[in-house]
């Protein structure tokens, strides 16, 4: 029982690092568009180039931040060496990242029909607790 209430604990710790992930991750990738629009003046922001970068961008520096809360915060490792589970925790995110595209492309939009306001919501219900568990058993052991 201590057991799950402490992994209950952490999952949700790790849902509210999530939270501030996406906004991170949002935010960068917003502003690194609007600044390259701006400095650019022949880009738009319909450009799918600048807004793929801007995105990689947003993730890399999301997941950036992650790793420092769920390392301080969620797991509280205060092992020496960052690199290791660092590289972890980016290919932790990253897998998840191409399953959740995955299940968009081909299991919810074309085999099941589901509208797309939904979909991310789905989401979020799958994606979440693999990046928890990932994390929790391979990135952070």
């Amino acid at each position: 029982m201590y057991k799950l209430k402490t992994d209950l604990k952490q999952f949700i710790k790790f849902s509210i690092v999530g939270l501030s992930n996406t906004a991170i991750s949002l935010s960068v990738t917003y502003i690194t568009i609007y600044i390259a629009v701006k400095i650019c003046k022949n880009l738009s922001y319909n450009n799918s180039v600048l807004v793929f970068l801007a995105s990689i961008l947003g993730f890399a520096i999301g997941v950036l931040n992650s790793y420092y809360w769920n390392n301080k915060y969620v797991f509280k490792k205060t092992s020496t060496g960052h690199v290791i589970p660092l590289l972890k925790s980016y290919a932790c995110y990253g897998a998840i990242f191409m399953l959740a595209y995955a299940l968009n492309e081909f299991v919810f939009t074309k085999c099941l029909h589901l509208p797309n306001y939904a979909i991310p919501i789905l989401q979020v219900f799958i994606c979440t607790p693999l990046n928890f568990i990932s994390n929790k058993l391979w990135a952070f052991k």
